[in-house]
């Protein structure tokens, strides 16, 4: 436990260790503040990305695939009904910015009132920074499209706003304070005032300082995620959205700065978006969570940045972030030889590391497990593990030393990428250090063979093992039966058949899940193949030309 503690906070920044301290002891003492006078925006706000419904009738929510009564629940009672992540959800209010949301204006009124009188300044879950972020963003939306907020939710803005300023989330960093800054250029550009000033100063200071170190040179968000990229995409199209509705007060050449950047960002999102339109499932990503790639071009557009869709060569390679993807015309294949994100911010890394995802025909194959909720649970446990994605477990450990919620202790660091194109085949080789800490340092190696119709993947350990396993998740919708010898067909729900053989190893066929979205887990089955000793595992999937 001590090692494990260890290896977690030697990677820390010291400012994070400072400001956790700072966070604990010294809460701001905010008093209700005075209306502020409301800037006039110049130009009208363009219509964001409309966010799901998820208030049911005027008592009920509707989170993560749970609802909830008001009434039951409350706002900040310790419940066992809900989880936090859910608990932040009910604080956002995206509902003000829903499908349909004039139809529920009724509702939204009496939620808003009711969320000011029971919500004390500063006390409750309501109040920690990162829910108090997007709520601010999401009343100050909803005001900029017409509608009417409160003049006690104006007065409760403010405050949120002083409070939040006061809250920056040092000690996480991230995006996290990302969302803490854009929330804080929203209320500065919102709200005129001295302070108003200062916190437009505050947050465009650090949006410009984050957005050199979150946004890799391949146009990747630095976490590593799909679905926290989609998100940081979402905010950053939000502050060119509302830095055009007042003109002049965000420079112009830092505004088309945040143009070119999205642009970027769109290049790396479609790079790791699947033929169905969803993203893959590197780290933690799952799906209804951040809106789709298709919405946010939409949203683009809507601001007049042109996103023009991304012709694919067969290998592309995002060298920054080190995901690789694979083209062909019935094959698409994901390709994880990244580290699993920033050493100092590693709470959605998975140990995922030479992991990979398949669709063939425009369908998923293969598929990572995906999250189904957050905290601290062996559910959480489970789908952040190796075994719960499509690569090699060694000793039944795994490659990075996952823990708690969001915690990782030693980490696997991949080495000796080579691509190589050749004129039948593309050869992909990779290896990883993260069981170098148990005995006998073994290296997994390995290589994924694409020809037109087949993708073999070998896998080898370098070193001596008492256990090896090369796992493979299948999508719910496929159907594997047991041809002969090592030979199964699969049947894929748009009518294509595929084989797969096992040239090396000892198969065993598993019960898995797979987590599209939070609260929702689908039964599927995993093929399990044991590496031999010196050998290791080879495993071939045909498609079209099952000859070959």
């Amino acid at each position: 436990m001590i090692s494990r503690y260890f290896h977690t906070i030697r990677y820390l920044k010291a400012k994070q260790v400072y400001y956790r301290i700072w966070f604990h002891l010294v809460k701001p003492n905010i008093n209700k503040s005075p209306l502020l006078n409301i800037r006039v925006s110049k130009n009208k706000f363009c219509l964001p990305i409309k966010k799901k419904i998820s208030l049911l009738n005027e008592n009920t929510f509707q989170f993560l695939n749970k609802s909830e009564k008001l009434s039951e629940v409350g706002w900040n009672e310790n419940s066992n009904a809900v989880t936090k992540l859910w608990r932040y959800y009910q604080h956002y209010f995206d509902d003000l910015n829903a499908v349909d949301s004039l139809k529920r204006n009724e509702w939204h009124d009496k939620l808003l009132k009711s969320w000011v009188s029971e919500n004390s300044i500063g006390k409750g879950v309501g109040w920690e920074s990162y829910p108090t972020s997007l709520r601010i963003v999401n009343w100050v939306k909803f005001y900029l499209l017409g509608k009417k907020l409160p003049d006690t939710c104006i007065q409760s803005l403010a405050s949120q706003s002083k409070w939040l300023s006061k809250r920056i989330e040092w000690h996480i960093l991230g995006n996290h304070l990302f969302t803490n800054a854009k929330a804080l250029v929203f209320v500065g550009l919102f709200f005129s005032s001295k302070e108003s000033e200062i916190w437009l100063k505050k947050g465009l200071k650090i949006i410009n300082d984050q957005l050199k170190e979150q946004v890799l040179n391949d146009g990747g968000n630095f976490e590593l995620s799909p679905m926290y990229h989609s998100i940081f995409l979402e905010d950053l199209l939000d502050l060119i959205n509302v830095s055009k509705s007042y003109p002049n007060l965000v420079q112009k050449t830092k505004v088309d700065e945040w143009i070119q950047i999205s642009k970027k960002m769109f290049m790396w999102l479609d790079t790791m978006t699947h033929p169905d339109g969803n993203i893959a499932f590197f780290n933690d990503t799952s799906l209804e969570i951040a809106p789709k790639l298709d919405e946010l071009k939409k949203y683009a557009h809507r601001l007049g940045i042109n996103c023009s869709p991304s012709k694919f060569s067969k290998v592309s390679h995002l060298s920054d972030s080190g995901y690789i993807r694979f083209t062909s015309n019935n094959a698409v294949g994901l390709l994880d030889v990244a580290h699993i994100g920033p050493d100092y911010l590693p709470g959605h890394a998975h140990a995922d590391t030479l992991s990979f995802e398949l669709s063939l025909f425009g369908q998923r194959l293969l598929v990572n497990t995906g999250i189904s909720e957050y905290g601290f649970s062996k559910i959480r446990q489970y789908e952040r593990c190796t075994k719960a994605h499509n690569t090699v477990v060694v000793n039944d450990e795994n490659s990075s030393e996952v823990w708690s919620g969001f915690r990782v202790a030693r980490r696997a660091y991949p080495f000796d990428l080579k691509i190589e194109e050749l004129e039948n085949f593309v050869n992909i080789n990779c290896a990883h250090d993260g069981y170098k800490r148990l005995d006998n340092r073994p290296i997994h190696r390995r290589n994924w063979q694409f020809s037109k119709n087949s993708l073999t993947i070998n896998d080898h350990i370098d070193g001596s093992f008492k256990s090896a396993f090369a796992y493979f998740h299948f999508h719910p919708s496929i159907i594997l039966k047991k041809s002969k010898n090592n030979f199964w067909k699969i049947e894929m729900s748009n009518g294509q058949q595929v084989i797969l053989c096992i040239k090396i190893g000892e198969p065993i066929i598993e019960t898995s899940y797979y987590a599209p979205e939070f609260g929702k887990k689908i039964n599927s089955q995993c093929l399990k193949v044991a590496l031999e000793k010196k050998e290791g595992a080879s495993v071939k999937i045909s498609w079209n030309n099952l000859n070959e």
